[in-house]
């Protein structure tokens, strides 16, 4: 397996074995198929990654979600090399990082990669622009150099007015955003985010979302997002991993993991995730050709149409307006064509088959 050329982040068949026997571990892993409990009873070894590859492409936000104890924080220490691995490779825009010496390590994560953890981990004894700054002054910029960019960047966190703060005096939410902040102040590539909201309250949370969505969007910022809420994931996400015991169970976008979930596990995991927002036109449109079979041509003078990413909700807002199907258009030509039947059951999170019966 190569790197892929537009691939910022890709790990390649990482392995994880916490314990004195990892690697001895990891060949009756591979040869006798064992599973947690008997490597844990055989060899006195915890799994925490296993064979693990995924690729993040420039500018995405890919998240991956699990329970606790499922890996996913031992899996992104990994694309830094806090944590070692016991097999497989992590490269960074190209550059496998177990390969780099102590002084190159230090380079690429002060340069390229920007940390932001549950835990701020703020200095107290410096004000909020210090903090904002520490890294550029690692860096050795001048005073007034770094002050003007981590004043730029706490105000892309909207704080501005709190940069001679100190941390003691600001709530857990503006504490949060000093550290986004003092991530995008050193201009990295590449954001790793380990549950930076989930201590947080509902509605402080939400707008810390919204927040960082945005950032992300206008700075191009390839993100690795780690959190246990599928909602969260879903509303952030471009796309989503859903890790258990260590192994990526699926990888997809929001709408994919929500409406093709590849086993029982995944499956109670979106149980509960509303599809109104997610689910689009062209998943649940029946074919032009395939609906003209059963039905006879097609009148579209004066049918309301959507796009084909519009989402169930938008449907379901102009079916009221109509007792004729909808017709699903791209540059002016009619792909498909929703009917109530079929936006009914896509909202039951059935197929268009199902539609049909």
């Amino acid at each position: 397996m190569t790197a892929s050329t537009d691939s910022v982040i890709e790990c390649q068949s990482l392995w994880k074995i916490f314990g004195d026997q990892a690697k001895e571990a990891m060949e009756a892993i591979c040869e006798d198929n064992l599973d947690k409990d008997e490597v844990r009873e055989r060899f006195g070894c915890v799994i925490g990654v296993k064979d693990v590859s995924f690729s993040v492409a420039e500018g995405e936000i890919f998240c991956i979600m699990g329970l606790s104890g499922s890996g996913k924080s031992t899996l992104i220490r990994h694309v830094n090399r806090l944590i070692e691995p016991t097999a497989g490779k992590v490269l960074i825009e190209g550059i496998d990082i177990n390969g780099l010496n102590a002084a190159a390590l230090r380079e690429l994560r002060a340069s390229r990669i920007g940390m932001v953890f549950q835990n701020m981990a703020l200095m107290p004894h410096r004000t909020v622009r210090d903090n904002v700054a520490f890294a550029l002054e690692v860096r050795g910029a001048d005073r007034a150099g770094r002050r003007a960019v981590a004043d730029r960047a706490i105000n892309d966190v909207e704080l501005g007015g709190w940069e001679d703060r100190y941390p003691d005096e600001l709530s857990g939410g503006m504490q949060q955003r000093v550290g986004l902040a003092r991530a995008i102040a050193a201009d990295p590539h590449i954001l790793l985010m380990d549950e930076p909201f989930s201590a947080l309250d509902p509605l402080i949370r939400r707008q810390l979302q919204t927040q960082f969505m945005r950032l992300a969007a206008e700075l191009r910022k390839t993100t690795l997002f780690i959190t246990h809420d599928l909602d969260e994931a879903i509303r952030i996400g471009d796309r989503i991993a859903v890790m258990k015991d260590g192994v990526l169970i699926q990888t997809g976008t929001p709408e994919q993991i929500v409406t093709e979930p590849a086993d029982d596990y995944v499956a109670e995991f979106v149980s509960g995730i509303s599809k109104l927002h997610l689910v689009t036109a062209a998943r649940i449109m029946e074919p032009l050709a395939k609906w003209e079979a059963k039905n006879g041509p097609y009148r579209a003078d004066g049918a309301l149409s959507a796009a084909p990413d519009a989402t169930l909700d938008r449907l379901a807002e102009l079916s009221i307006e109509t007792d004729e199907p909808l017709a699903i258009k791209a540059d002016g030509r009619v792909l498909g064509i929703v009917t109530k039947k079929a936006l009914i059951r896509g909202i039951q999170g059935r197929s268009v088959e199902e539609a049909e019966v």
